[in-house]
């Protein structure tokens, strides 16, 4: 009979049977503030109801078991043709199912539908980041096909569709579609225009035939593809189909999949394209401006994933502290302690409240709102690079929060660190977004004026929100020779964006701790030094995950 040395104790239970969404007080907030008031309640308790499904046991153990099991890429079947296809684990089609039917890829066709989806795409990150990929994908297609009305007609309801179909068939015989995209190739990386992928027109106006290469394509799996290729009058964006309508298979040959540093569940591929058909999206020559509305969707998405990986690593160090005691008490009590999960949840909270606020400009922008669409315009670039950034930084110092218990697979925060660094990576990298950036303060004034009515809002309320505004300014009156110095203009444009809606929406406590740490020169280069005078016990009260 086994002997037992030691009863197990000062260990925090598991986080799971929780409502992920009612516990999120800052996300909470940001839906209310944001919808219309007869929008709430059907919002409030459809997000409700997904937030019970990211905190269930069920759904954790299918994120851990979808990551433990990557996908498998077979290029040929037993006989020795052809099929390149990847083969996922069951717990990656439950995922995918389980998102589609929540409405994550259905933004487009409801009032509020950005808000509902980015808050619902921030809380379904948190149980496996990688479903995610094919999620925003589809999401982020449907603004690009709209550049040609048959192409929108023929797909947007397959893509913005709660129905998940994972068989490869046509898509006129589907009840839903999923999308992916490829731009990038070996020789360019991010500077598409140098692509060499050759579209050659055949017989029936707007299709052509595609030969050449993509070093990342996004979601091989998928039924189409949004791609650039260089057609006879210049780049050019098309659409390429899984599966032809006649039910063959259309040539994409998938030569190998990625191995990634995390986001192990999804498939990143490099393809061929032989001989494959393609139709166009747009004219001939305007492949980036087809293509950019795709890219602008995906960028917020970035920014959502992020802001949810943040929450979920806060959400696990503050339970965790809460419940583990050391040196005579709860290490949440700890005034070291303390400072430094207050510091880590007002990235967080920053971080999902500008995430949840460039969300309602799209909604906004849908409608016609030219002010809120030039706001998107500087402020998601800007976001992008900023929001992305902290996400590795955060992740790790949370893992700390849990000694070496965060350092163990099990704990599930190694998950997080490994994926943390992506966002910032996918969609253009940190300098992609800085360069973006001022490209759209040299060529878009509306987008200026737009960004700075939006932070204007809270002038007088916080001086030091007040004095980065002024700094802010300085800044921006001259931009001569601004490429060298264009992450530091990003990053303070972010900070005040983040500053000002802190300032307006946030208790005071958050507000109060935001501006001194973050404007006001009051913190350090680490998380854990935030002035010790502010009221950090109603900061890392507010993070706790508790419904």
């Amino acid at each position: 009979m086994a002997g037992s040395t030691h009863t197990v104790t000062n260990q925090a239970p598991p986080l799971t049977g929780y409502d992920v969404f009612t516990a999120d007080r800052a996300l909470r907030e940001a839906v209310e503030r944001h919808l219309a008031p007869e929008l709430r309640e059907e919002a409030l308790a459809e997000l409700s109801g997904l937030g019970s499904g990211c905190g269930s046991l069920q759904s954790q153990e299918w994120g851990a078991r979808a990551n433990d099991n990557p996908p498998v890429l077979r290029t040929h079947d037993r006989y020795g043709h052809r099929v390149d296809e990847v083969d996922f684990h069951p717990s990656w089609h439950r995922l995918l199912g389980k998102g589609v039917s929540a409405g994550l890829t259905d933004a487009w066709s409801r009032p509020g539908g950005h808000v509902r989806r980015a808050a619902g795409f921030l809380m379904w990150t948190q149980v496996e980041a990688g479903n995610c990929c094919p999620l925003s994908m589809t999401h982020a297609a449907v603004p690009a096909l709209r550049a040609d009305a048959d192409l929108a007609a023929e797909w947007e309801p397959r893509l913005t569709s709660r129905v998940y179909d994972r068989e490869l068939r046509p898509a006129h015989l589907k009840a839903g579609a999923l999308f992916g995209m490829g731009m990038t190739e070996k020789q360019g990386g991010s500077d598409v225009r140098a692509n060499t992928t050759a579209a050659r027109p055949l017989a029936e106006d707007g299709t052509y035939e595609l030969t050449g290469h993509k070093w990342f394509c996004s979601a091989p799996m998928s039924d189409g593809f949004l791609v650039l290729a260089q057609a006879p009058g210049g780049l050019t964006c098309f659409l390429v189909p899984r599966v032809l309508a006649d039910g063959t298979r259309n040539v994409f040959l998938i030569q190998r999949l990625k191995d990634k540093l995390g986001n192990r569940s999804n498939a990143s591929a490099e393809v061929e394209f032989a001989g494959t058909w393609a139709r166009r999206v747009g004219e001939e020559g305007r492949g980036v401006p087809a293509i950019i509305d795709m890219v602008a969707a995906t960028r917020l998405d970035c920014v959502l994933g992020s802001a949810g990986l943040m929450r979920q690593a806060v959400a696990q160090a503050v339970h965790h502290c809460a419940y583990r005691e050391a040196f005579g008490g709860r290490l949440v009590d700890k005034p070291l302690m303390r400072n430094v999960l207050a510091d880590l949840a007002l990235e967080s909270e920053a971080a999902t409240t500008l995430a949840l606020r460039l969300a309602a400009a799209y909604d906004a922008a849908q409608a016609g709102d030219e002010r809120e669409r030039a706001l998107l315009r500087l402020a998601v670039p800007a976001a992008k690079y900023w929001v992305t950034k902290r996400c590795a930084p955060l992740a790790v110092e949370a893992a700390e929060c849990l000694g070496g218990n965060g350092y163990v697979e099990e704990s599930g925060l190694p998950r997080l660190v490994r994926e943390s660094p992506l966002n910032s990576v996918w969609e253009g990298a940190g300098n992609v977004q800085a360069l973006d950036v001022l490209r759209a303060l040299g060529r878009e004034p509306l987008a200026l004026d737009a960004y700075l009515t939006e932070v204007g809002l809270a002038r007088g309320a916080d001086h030091r929100l007040d004095g980065a505004i002024r700094g802010l300014l300085t800044e921006l009156a001259d931009l001569e020779a601004a490429e060298g110095r264009a992450r530091r203009l990003v990053e303070r444009l972010a900070l005040v964006f983040q500053g000002a809606l802190l300032v307006r929406y946030a208790p005071p406590e958050v507000a109060d701790a935001f501006c001194a740490s973050r404007l006001g020169g009051d913190g350090g280069a680490a998380f854990g030094t935030l002035p010790p005078t502010l009221d950090l016990a109603s900061v890392v009260e507010r993070a706790r995950p508790v419904a």
